[in-house]
């Protein structure tokens, strides 16, 4: 954290809250595990409390893919099959407690068209646009993949984007492929930071 980095905007109903791909195949035990990728639920929940009080909305991405998806090793891709639609690895993980009134972005449905943002290929823009949402805050899995990926598409779609750096967790197919995405975001204008920052 740098000394001279920008507060987050206060919660209210112009922010979201923007849970990206909390699914089982992309936690212990899944698919394409994501290193210590359920430790974000506790702390995502304490976001989720906090938004809610605000009544400020909870958006949750996911891969929903189809059996033949491009990025499955399979058909030319890099990823062991994941988040196939309607199987057990595409569902929320058990214990993220997910509001009743959630609107659930699905993503990746088209073979052909990766899709690691939550922008691509999907109506969440249009959705934050109508409901006059300007900050979005973004945590889940991973960091170095579709949180980055949504929090930039959020940065170009002119909203401002604030990653929560204690509800995310990183691939790191590379040592540093977490510390370079979070650099990689702070360099297109978003600001990290944490639940306590944030709460208080």
């Amino acid at each position: 954290m740098t000394g001279d980095r920008k507060a987050p905007l206060p919660i209210s109903s112009k922010t979201a809250l923007l849970v990206v791909d909390v699914q089982n195949d992309f936690c212990p035990g899944g698919a394409l595990a994501v290193p210590e990728g359920d430790r974000v639920v506790p702390v995502l929940n304490d976001y989720i409390r906090l938004f809610q009080a605000k009544r400020a909305p909870v958006i949750a991405t996911r891969d929903w893919h189809p059996t033949n998806h491009g990025s499955f090793k399979p058909f030319g891709g890099i990823w062991p099959p994941h988040c196939i639609q309607n199987t057990p690895g595409a569902e929320f993980r058990a214990g993220l407690k997910l509001p009743k009134e959630v609107t659930i972005i699905s993503k990746g449905t088209d073979p052909r068209v990766e899709a690691y943002s939550g922008f691509q290929h999907t109506t969440l823009s249009e959705w934050l646009r109508s409901r006059k949402i300007e900050t979005v805050f973004v945590g889940g899995l991973a960091t170095d993949y579709c949180v980055k990926s949504t929090v930039l598409d959020a940065v170009k779609a002119g909203l401002k984007a604030v990653y929560l750096a204690d509800a995310s967790r990183g691939v790191n197919v590379k040592p540093n492929d977490g510390e370079q995405a979070e650099e990689e975001m702070q360099k297109a204008g978003a600001t990290k930071a944490t639940l306590a920052e944030i709460a208080s």
